[in-house]
């Protein structure tokens, strides 16, 4: 893997955080919008852009690789640090 650069951790930070809020808005608000037919955060956004609601699904899928991306990083720099 490549070398720990100075400064990533706050790259990690941003993918762990980031990663948490699309995965939340996105997959909750499907979930919210099934079942009780309303939309919130970035849901509400795209139904006010006009998208369909699998949209939600791709900012759910999207937030899940973000955290998986940041989750093999972490494993990754402390099988450096060991």
């Amino acid at each position: 893997m490549g070398k720990n650069r100075k400064g990533d951790t706050g790259w990690q930070s941003a993918r762990w955080i980031l990663g948490t809020v699309l995965f939340v808005q996105g997959f909750g608000s499907a979930v919210t919008q099934a079942l009780a037919d309303t939309s919130f955060g970035v849901a509400g956004l795209l139904r006010a852009a006009g998208l369909p609601q699998w949209t939600d699904l791709v900012v759910g899928a999207a937030g899940l690789a973000l955290l998986v991306w940041a989750l093999v990083r972490r494993g990754a720099q402390r099988r450096t640090h060991v």
